[in-house]
């Protein structure tokens, strides 16, 4: 499919920006706000704008062939930015932070454990989970969402990924992940990302102990396995495979690299997955018609029985409640590179040292590209409907050489993991309006509110 939208703007040397302060540019304006800052930028400015933050000089992009060559151009003519100390002490230096010929070695290594067949052996695991809660809930019980997701996942992604169970600690690894969000995105937004790591704020301070909290329990699984394969006790899951992968030398991944790893794949495991689902529930509770569509495909489909990977095909509308919920609320919220000499973007020379940006955000709710950019329609995903979707318009993911390794697992598990809980539950969550917080994941501002009323399958 092709975009429809007119020819770019800001093609040349004059393209216009917002003016910004001495020294902090644009920092003020993208701290308050960034979600409606991108906006901003795109509606009043164009389709790729000038600005700066503090001292660094930025462009940002919305057109979606724009968007998609970016990303094609990652690890080619541009670099993947550092999005400051906060981000890279919690990532370490994994598959998403790594680049240059260290990304493809670790690409290489981890990408074989993620790949569809092995996603295919997760799917019962996500259902047997997702049926447990299930089984946990009780009819006019109030909930926080959000929290009832984080625990499923959470599940979900250790035992698939590391193949054991968290005995008890969930809350702690939550209360962990829950800073790691908070300070990533108050020094992504605040003066203290342009600090060296030595100076030390209360923040640094909070994340570290959060991040030794998570290291701690990484740790302890890492050794689990290896004192398993020292006993000739074979695992079947992700962190098993990590540990047997070997790279072209013959060299496995070291301690440190099985941590970031494992942090990594943890993150997109679970953090992305418990967020789109919370705002899906969220989405679907003001939805009536969207809700008794969903019941008539699961009912029509499963006939009151649990999905398998095999049904995650033939529940296209379930399929598209996530989409739509990953384009109103992407998880990953931004993306962006930094420009090697000689870089290009539709045309246009990009200096060598200038950061390109682009907004999942802003692009994913741009009304040139999808109608009533702010509703919830999940029929806008049909295969007939009337305004199909552009390419690049939609990469919750990212896209490229870079795109989110586990893409095919997050997508199985939120489709899987709805059917399963819709067919015997229904969530009804307070309305009103759930800002998001913009941290390492696009996170609700608040708890998302809600009785459950059980269905017909219950």
């Amino acid at each position: 499919m092709t975009s429809t939208l007119a020819p770019a703007t800001g093609t040349t040397p004059t393209a216009r920006g917002p003016r910004g302060l001495p020294l902090l540019g644009n920092l003020p304006a993208f701290a308050r706000d960034p979600l409606a800052f991108f906006c901003r930028l795109r509606d009043e400015y164009g389709d790729w704008v000038p600005w700066a933050l503090g001292p660094r000089k930025a462009v940002f992009a919305s057109r979606p062939e724009d968007v998609g060559e970016l990303m094609a151009q990652v690890e080619i003519s541009f670099s993947p930015a550092e999005l400051g100390w906060a981000f890279r002490h919690v990532l370490g230096d994994g598959v998403v932070t790594s680049t240059g010929p260290d990304w493809r070695r670790k690409r290489a290594l981890v990408q074989p454990s993620v790949r569809p067949r092995q996603v295919r052996s997760y799917a019962a695991t996500m259902v047997e989970c997702a049926d447990a809660t299930a089984s946990g809930w009780s009819d006019g019980r109030a909930v926080d969402v959000a929290q009832e997701m984080t625990a499923l996942t959470q599940r979900i992604a250790v035992r698939t990924l590391f193949g054991v169970e968290t005995a008890g600690r969930e809350q702690v690894i939550a209360d962990a992940m829950a800073v790691a969000q908070q300070e990533i995105g108050a020094e992504f937004r605040g003066v203290t990302v342009f600090l060296p790591p030595w100076i030390p704020t209360r923040g640094r301070r909070r994340l570290r102990t959060a991040v030794a909290t998570l290291d701690s329990e990484i740790e302890r699984i890492i050794a689990e396995h290896h004192e398993a394969a020292a006993d000739g006790r074979e695992r079947d899951d992700l962190l098993s495979r990590l540990l047997a992968a070997r790279d072209e030398s013959g060299q496995p991944l070291s301690e440190r690299e099985l941590r970031d790893e494992c942090i990594t794949l943890y993150i997109g495991g679970h953090e992305t997955t418990s967020t789109t689902l919370a705002w899906a529930w969220h989405l679907l509770s003001g939805s009536p018609g969207a809700r008794a569509r969903l019941d008539a495909e699961l009912a029509t489909v499963l006939e009151g029985r649990l999905p398998t990977f095999d049904d995650y095909a033939r529940l296209p509308f379930t399929q598209a409640i996530v989409k739509e919920s990953l384009r109103l609320y992407p998880p990953i919220w931004l993306i962006t590179a930094v420009a090697r000499p000689g870089a290009t973007i539709g045309g246009r020379p990009v200096a060598e040292g200038t950061t390109v940006w682009t907004s999942q955000w802003s692009v994913h709710r741009d009304p040139r590209l999808f109608p009533a950019p702010d509703a919830f329609r999940p029929e806008r995903w049909d295969e007939d409907a009337a305004d199909p979707i552009p390419d690049h318009a939609w990469f919750p993911f990212g896209g490229g050489q870079r795109t989110c390794l586990g893409t095919r697992f997050a997508l199985v598990e939120a489709a899987l993991v709805l059917a399963v809980l819709a067919q015997r539950w229904r969530v009804e969550t307070e309305p009103g309006e759930i800002k998001p917080f913009p941290g390492l994941t696009l996170q609700p501002s608040r708890p998302i509110r809600a009785v459950l009323r059980a269905g017909a399958a219950s």
